[in-house]
């Protein structure tokens, strides 16, 4: 049960008086707040074999080894942390106390707000730990950005979203939603963000880090998610580094053959940019919370996870965010990379854009807006649209005549560019018609939808296909795929 009202020094408490919990602190960066919580709340001897925070790099390398990247505040240091310090407990305690004891290994790397207040302060927090003595261990690791202005204020809020960790795995492992909500117990997101969270273990086989990220932007932890192509949850700051960004918005319930058409030819645009990288970019789908919702309940999980199986089974990179505006969406793509920024639109979102209304808000209003939309490596690459049988690109696009001039001027200084390379044949399929013939069993969607799609929705009964089908994302297929090989290649 959910114990919205304990607050941290109650859980650090209640943990040093469990005797079966007992483990080991390694803490880089921002002091040791979290061990300094439990030393704090009375009994720690309880739970606490070692304490430790290697600063120095030196002494940092010579215990946990060389990173390739030369970095330290990445998440295969704080791994290689947490399988260091969970050996050595195995090692030194197993025979004495391994029968009667759970051990963990919590750890964090972090780089807080330095002393002229000029960097980016975030770290890799994880814990390693057994629910039952002398069983498996589980992990469960988060990224944070942290926002309080002072350093001071950082450190207790590592403090408290590491005991929040904890805490967690210990007493809502059989809940991972609970667990993900309990992560911010005494913070705010205006102090601290969750912009990643990974699961993995023998008792968190059936969980599903995208639902677990969903869960992150959906409870306002985090602004967006990220997934691989490989359906993997990845941290946003790391993956989209020193990369151009190639970003095509849509409900993509399903995607249909005009949608890869705007993907496929607008990379292809993107990359012929005289300042982009072809080997630097990354082209990525996103998904707004807005248009995940498919009714007044809420967001259906399933119907989620099946567009992003689909899209990254088509080698998407997808990305979920809580961005309904485009302006909001580009800034925050511009604090991740310095490098070229595009976004593939349709004529209908443009003139979304365009409309007035939606910046009322903002002080500036659309010049406020368009400020930062169009900042200095920002372009829209916009797909053309079929209006009463004629085609419709920007030499068609009408606004009010007070308007005019500010899209003309962005259309003349290379801020707005038709997609000229499209297939005039897709213009005409429409995104809801598609799914109205799937819903009522109709023929001929099929060749509406690229053909790995249509027999994905036909072999597991996405979007409401009539067929009766016991449902299996296909990421938990892969690995069903995967352990019936395993089994098959060992000897009888």
């Amino acid at each position: 049960m959910y114990e919205k009202n304990i607050g941290t020094k109650q859980k650090a408490l209640r943990i040093n008086l469990d005797r079966r919990i007992y483990g080991s602190f390694a803490e880089i960066g921002a002091g040791q707040e979290t061990a300094a919580m439990f030393f704090k709340a009375g009994g720690s001897s309880g739970t606490i074999a070692k304490t430790m925070s290697a600063y120095d790099m030196t002494f940092s390398d010579s215990i946990y080894g060389v990173e390739e990247s030369g970095r330290y505040v990445v998440e295969s240091r704080l791994v290689k942390m947490l399988s260091k310090e969970y050996s050595l407990l195995e090692k030194r305690l197993a025979e004495k106390r391994g029968p009667d004891t759970t051990f963990f290994s919590f750890a964090n790397t972090v780089v807080a707000l330095n002393y002229q207040k000029t960097n980016e302060a975030h770290g890799w927090i994880g814990c390693r730990f057994q629910l039952n003595p002398q069983a498996g261990y589980n992990d469960v690791i988060i990224h944070v950005r942290m926002l309080d202005n002072e350093n001071i204020l950082q450190q207790q809020a590592l403090g408290v979203i590491g005991v929040n960790l904890i805490y967690g795995c210990y007493y809502y492992s059989k809940s991972p939603e609970t667990l993900v909500l309990s992560l911010m117990d005494d913070l705010l997101p205006e102090r601290i963000q969750i912009d990643m969270i990974r699961f993995n273990g023998p008792d968190f086989a059936d969980v599903d880090n995208r639902l677990m990220s969903l869960h992150l932007v959906k409870n306002g932890f985090t602004d967006a998610a990220l997934f691989g192509p490989d359906g993997q949850v990845l941290q946003p700051s790391e993956a989209l580094y020193k990369k151009h960004i190639l970003v095509m918005r849509g409900r993509l319930r399903p995607v249909t053959n005009v949608q890869m058409d705007m993907i496929e030819n607008g990379l292809k645009q993107f990359k012929d940019e005289p300042d982009v990288d072809e080997n630097r970019v990354i082209s990525m789908a996103e998904l707004t919370l807005h248009n995940l919702k498919a009714n007044e309940q809420g967001i259906d999980e399933k119907d989620f996870l099946d567009r992003v199986d689909i899209l990254c089974s088509m080698g998407q990179t997808v990305m979920i965010s809580n961005y309904l505006e485009y302006y909001k969406l580009v800034a925050y793509l511009a604090r991740l990379t310095r490098l070229k920024i595009g976004l593939v639109v349709g004529i209908p979102n443009l003139e979304y854009i365009f409309e007035e209304g939606h910046y009322e808000f903002l002080p500036g209003g659309i010049l406020e807006s368009f400020a930062t939309l169009f900042s200095r490596k920002v372009k829209l690459f916009v797909y053309p649209t079929l209006k009463e049988g004629a085609i419709y690109t920007c030499n068609e696009f009408k606004l009010p005549p007070r308007l005019e001039p500010l899209f003309q001027y962005l259309v003349r200084n290379d801020k707005i560019e038709d997609i000229t390379d499209f297939n005039e044949q897709h213009l005409h399929i429409s995104t809801d018609g598609v799914l109205e013939m799937i819903q009522r069993g109709e023929d001929g969607w099929e060749k509406l939808v690229p053909e790995r799609v249509a027999e994905q929705i036909k072999t597991n009964c996405l979007f409401g296909y009539p067929c009766e089908v016991e449902y299996v994302p296909i990421g938990q297929q892969v690995r069903l795929q995967q352990q019936e090989e395993i089994q098959q290649s060992v000897p009888q």
